[in-house]
């Protein structure tokens, strides 16, 4: 904790019976502290955990300028007990995904309604008398194929000027889909680093506002009207406290990719271990790079000469 940046990210990583809880530093992207427990985790045990890191924080006379989580309601209770009102934002990750999953099923749910309205039609090849039924079933199936390769062009970020043209295309009779895109674009918008907390509030109000008036598109967002939303914005406040956990996230995921290759590591004392020694080599990592660099101009230096 030499370089300790006072912001850190906790999560949890379930494992069989066991869980794994990290705290990690959230700009260095390294794992501070870990417990593993036999059992999934309640509001105590984060507490305990928490107070246990704020001794060593005191001991070594380091502040806690902010703490990052996913929308877990493990967390906030043990946080504000603990830390006070050390600014505690909800991953920008975790927020828009359940935007993003929230949109998509409407697109689902558009999808199969098309479906359900195609004309019934024999088999063979239609008479004069279904020729028009025949051409709007081909319409409707046309439509629900684009409807389905180009889903991701409702939430995908940022939109070039032929996806864009791609979407009203695919769009034409549908304006609630539309209406859709237009709310995720404004939902990302929120989180640009340019505006303050309280801009970004006030934006939120007005969309919220708007969204309200569809009750078919409130039912949809209904994730918009969060408590999570509203905390995830805090970030913008502190333009050194990051938006996301993605520091835990990714020990989180090695932790995974290890687990499909070293399959004893499946008791509480072995995990436990994997990730003492984890956290080893990521504290001699600064000195492996430099012995490296050493090494490499050394050798640049010896052919040069050599020449």
């Amino acid at each position: 904790m030499a370089e300790f940046s006072g912001y850190i990210a906790a999560d949890e990583l379930y494992d069989g019976p066991y869980c794994v809880l990290s705290i990690v530093d959230n700009r260095k992207f390294r794992r501070l502290t870990y417990r593993v427990l036999d059992h999934n985790p309640t509001h105590e045990d984060i507490l305990r955990f928490f107070k246990d890191f704020k001794k060593e924080l005191d001991r070594r006379g380091l502040a806690l300028q902010g703490i990052t989580t996913d929308g877990s309601p493990l967390y906030p209770t043990p946080i504000r007990t603990v830390f006070g009102d050390t600014p505690h934002p909800i991953c920008e990750f975790h927020v828009i995904k359940e935007l993003t999953q929230a949109i998509l099923r409407t697109v689902a749910q558009e999808r199969k309604r098309l479906k359900a309205s195609m004309p019934i039609l024999g088999r063979g090849r239609p008479s004069p008398k279904t020729r028009k039924a025949a051409q709007r079933r081909k319409r409707l199936e046309r439509k629900v194929t684009d409807l389905f390769d180009h889903r991701h062009l409702f939430v995908k970020h940022h939109l070039t000027p032929g996806e864009k043209k791609t979407l009203r295309r695919i769009t034409r009779g549908l304006p609630q889909l539309l209406r859709l895109r237009e709310i995720m674009d404004k939902a990302y918008r929120l989180f640009d680093r340019r505006c303050r907390t309280d801009t970004a509030l006030d934006k939120l109000a007005r969309l919220r506002r708007r969204v309200q008036r569809s009750k078919s598109v409130s039912r949809t967002l209904a994730k918009l009207f969060s408590e999570n939303l509203d905390k995830a914005l805090t970030f913008l406040d502190d333009s050194l406290l990051p938006s996301t956990s993605n520091a835990v996230e990714r020990g989180n995921r090695r932790h995974r990719k290890m687990q499909k290759t070293v399959y004893r590591v499946r008791t509480q004392a072995q995990i436990s271990r994997r990730i003492a020694a984890d956290m080893q080599r990521e504290a001699q990592m600064i000195g492996r790079i430099q012995t490296t660099r050493t090494l490499h101009e050394n050798r640049n230096r010896c052919q040069v000469a050599r020449y």
